[in-house]
This record gives structure tokens, sequence and C-alpha cells, in this order.
């Protein structure tokens, strides 16, 4: 990848788009606490136990959803204000977690506002999923000999040490 290239992916990912989302993830976790934790109490009573099961493996995954979204924009936010390394906010750990997607036959089963929150909290995945992915195209992959090198180098310094 070119370094216009590189830089066009940076550049889409500003401090207040940062802000934006964040408060975007922190709202939609505030409706479903509020959906699942207690409105969504008596439409879970209401279900075949099949869905019931469902419902609640669903709002786990919006939970999960929006935590590694929160954890990724945090993440950036700590590159933005110089605590961690642009380097050090790519690394794989610090990358957006994965999340398993809704199962689509299940969620026709689940009441309207049930399926509201777990579209959104999936689309707002999907559109930070992009912008992670656009770094990482970004980052020149590594290079097997230099970890290699690496590798051995650590090795030495263990033996000599030994």
């Amino acid at each position: 990848m070119n370094e216009s290239s590189a830089s066009a992916s940076e550049s889409r990912i500003t401090p207040r788009l940062i802000d934006s989302l964040y408060t975007e993830a922190m709202l939609l976790a505030d409706e479903a606490r509020a959906y699942f934790d207690e409105a969504g109490r008596d439409d879970r009573l209401l279900m075949e136990p099949f869905a019931r099961v469902g419902f609640a493996c669903e709002s786990l995954k919006v939970t999960t959803r929006i935590m590694h979204i929160v954890a990724w924009l945090l993440t950036q936010r700590a590159v933005e204000s110089g605590e961690l390394q642009r380097k050090d906010g790519r690394r794989p750990e610090r990358r957006l977690g994965h999340a398993n997607d809704s199962d689509e036959a299940l969620l026709a089963l689940l009441p309207e506002l049930a399926q509201r929150l777990i579209g959104a909290s999936a689309e707002l995945y999907a559109r930070v999923k992009r912008l992670d992915e656009g770094q990482a195209i970004s980052e020149p992959m590594p290079s097997p000999a230099r970890a290699l090198m690496g590798r051995l180098e650590r090795d030495l310094m263990w033996i000599r040490h030994s």
C-alpha cells in the first residue's frame, strides 16, 4: 500500500469521529441495558422456551459487541492523546474483538424492540470493524525473516544469561 493510501485510511479516524462513535455506543449500551434487564423481562416471559434462550443469548451478543466497540474506541482515544503509540494501538490484542453474528431465524421470534437493538449493535459493530480493518490494511506485513532474527536474538540472550 502506498503512503497516500495509508494516510487516507488514517485520516478517516478523527478525534471527532471517535467521540461520536463513543457517544453512540454508550447510548446504545444504556438503551440495551434498560430493555434487556428491565422492560424486556415481560417480553421474555411471553416467549416459548427456545426463543427465551435465544433472547438471553442475543442480549449477551449485544453486550459483547458494545464492549468490543468501546474498548477499541478507548484505544483510539489513547492513540490520539499520545498515551499510546500508533503502532501499539494497532497490535492484534488492541484490535476490535470478535463478535458473533445473530441468527436471522431466531431474530424473527424476538420482540420488535429486541430486534431493533440487536440490529443497531450489529450495524455499529460493522462500521467500527471497517475502520479497524482499514487501519490493519495500512500496516505493512511483518517480515518472517525479521521475526526469526528477533527470536534468535532472544534465544541467544537467554543462553548467555543462563
